[in-house]
């Protein structure tokens, strides 16, 4: 009885520790990126190195039902449905969640789908693309890097220089008019 009570609990220390090493190796390293922030007229501060943005139970507080919906949940709101997707004015736009830098209004275009359509990102370090094969099909999720929030999909039907359309959901992104900075 002796010999299996020594094993167990052999076992589980080394189980315990194991645990609490890969969890504080993640938590050090494994959470922290690197973003380019920029300033609300768009212009570029420094690229910086930071912890993700995890507020698991404040997003559920401070989002809307249909933008913790999609941003959380990786859902879609329904095409030509949120005011804004068709917004023609100067400015940026940031992530919903996080406040990360994801596009500027010079990237945007009207791609007739019914969402915000942008030819590429304000830089490339801010989005993150990740296979998706939801409903059988493979296409491309784009999610913020800092927090993880899913913004919608990048496809290669977009307009010249880069080919690409990266097709956004409006509740994910918040909009800073260049027109209202001073």
């Amino acid at each position: 009885m002796q010999r299996r009570q020594f094993l167990f609990t052999l076992t589980s220390t080394a189980a315990m520790f194991f645990a609490t090493r890969t969890s504080t190796s993640t938590a050090s390293g494994g959470d922290k990126v690197t973003i380019m922030q920029f300033s609300d007229d768009g212009k570029p501060l420094s690229r910086v190195t930071l912890l993700k943005v995890n507020k698991d139970t404040e997003w559920r507080k401070m989002l809307s039902p249909l933008a913790y919906q999609v941003t959380r949940e990786k859902g879609t709101e329904r095409a030509f449905s949120i005011p804004g997707y068709d917004r023609h004015e100067a400015g940026l736009y940031r992530c919903v969640c996080c406040n990360n830098a994801l596009f500027d209004s010079s990237t945007k275009y009207d791609s007739g789908t019914g969402w915000p359509s942008f030819w590429q990102p304000i830089a490339s370090e801010n989005v993150r693309n990740i296979v998706d094969r939801q409903f059988g099909m493979t296409r491309t999720e784009v999610q913020c890097t800092l927090c993880d929030a899913h913004l919608g999909h990048v496809f290669d039907d977009g307009p010249k220089p880069t080919g690409l359309r990266y097709c956004m959901n409006t509740v994910a992104m918040r909009f800073v008019s260049k027109s209202k900075k001073s």
